[in-house]
């Protein structure tokens, strides 16, 4: 067994923020030690909290984690913030509005950067969430960058998906072009206390009568109003129901399997690529051949792959 997952095993704290590092840096012994902590994990309810900028998660998310320590429940929180295209960094500042629970050792927060990932959730906060679940964790909560149509990647990972509005937010319609409304278990309707709540509540159930009206699980909609910590009771209730409605109902099961099948090939795909990339660092030719304009970029890459497979199949000795 992994030295890092044995430590794991035994709720190491830092051996946590190891692991996450090492999963981070993409290190050689990454796949060692994900493979070693897998039937750890299962146990913990993931929530993934998405919705626009603005709509308050982060604050939401802040009061949650107060809320249910209350209840005696350990949180590891998983921040996803947008990575700049130019410096390659992430701001990470939603650390700075959970602040208070630092020092709470049934609290982990890790803040992360996309890395250029289009979903929002790079593939590196999904093997985080493993590894946090591997941990002990009772609920692991996710929040990511507000930015519309990425928010559809959290599906790949969350078993219950909250969708954070405020009556600020825009035309409903607008936000169901986003794709966003799709993949909600629940609304949380935040800020309730502005002028414009009726509004935002009756486009939200006319919406839902023409979308989810013959689904089996009606997504429900609470208002709460977290910085007065109003209505998280109410939310975290039915958070609650509809995870035992989706273990009941095997659609937890369905998605989880979901979730295993696109992650094997994620593990390929990024695998192979690493491979292909570093089989091609010593000729480079293709690159002149495709810039003069001599062979078309699609050729290039049926060739890339092409030498690639030869070459493997020959290393195996199987080549002709």
């Amino acid at each position: 067994m992994h030295p890092l997952a044995e430590r794991l095993s035994k709720k190491d704290e830092r051996a946590l923020a190891k692991a996450i590092s090492l999963v981070e840096n993409d290190a050689e012994d990454k796949l060692e030690l994900l493979k070693d902590i897998h039937p750890m994990t299962g146990r913990a309810h993931y929530i993934g909290m998405t919705g626009s900028p603005g709509a308050g998660k982060s604050s939401l998310v802040n009061r949650l984690i107060t809320y249910l320590r209350k209840q005696n429940l350990t949180v590891g929180v998983v921040a996803v913030d947008p990575t700049s295209p130019f410096s390659g960094g992430a701001l990470l500042g939603d650390r700075v509005r959970m602040a208070e629970h630092f020092t709470d050792p049934g609290v982990f927060i890790r803040s992360m950067g996309t890395r250029g990932s289009l979903g929002g959730l790079s593939r590196t906060t999904k093997e985080t969430v493993r590894l946090m679940d591997a941990f002990g964790f009772d609920v692991i909560l996710i929040e990511t960058v507000g930015v519309g149509q990425s928010e559809l990647d959290i599906m790949k990972i969350a078993d219950t998906i909250a969708v954070v509005l405020n009556p600020g937010s825009g035309d409903v319609v607008q936000v169901f072009k986003a794709g966003i409304m799709e993949i909600a278990d629940l609304f949380v309707v935040n800020k309730a206390d502005l002028p414009g709540v009726p509004k935002l509540l009756a486009e939200l159930e006319s919406m839902l009568d023409l979308v989810k009206h013959e689904a089996p699980w009606r997504p429900p909609i609470v208002k709460a109003i977290s910085v007065q910590n109003l209505g998280l009771e109410n939310v975290w209730k039915r958070m609650q129901e509809h995870f035992e409605y989706s273990k009941a109902s095997g659609e937890r099961d369905a998605r989880r399997k979901t979730f295993l099948e696109r992650e094997v090939i994620e593990v390929v795909h990024a695998e192979m690529m690493k491979k292909l990339m570093e089989h091609e660092e010593t000729e480079k030719g293709w690159v002149e051949e495709v810039t003069s304009g001599s062979i078309d970029p699609y050729s290039a890459a049926v060739k890339l792959l092409q030498n690639y497979m030869d070459g493997s199949l020959e290393r195996k000795g199987m080549g002709r």
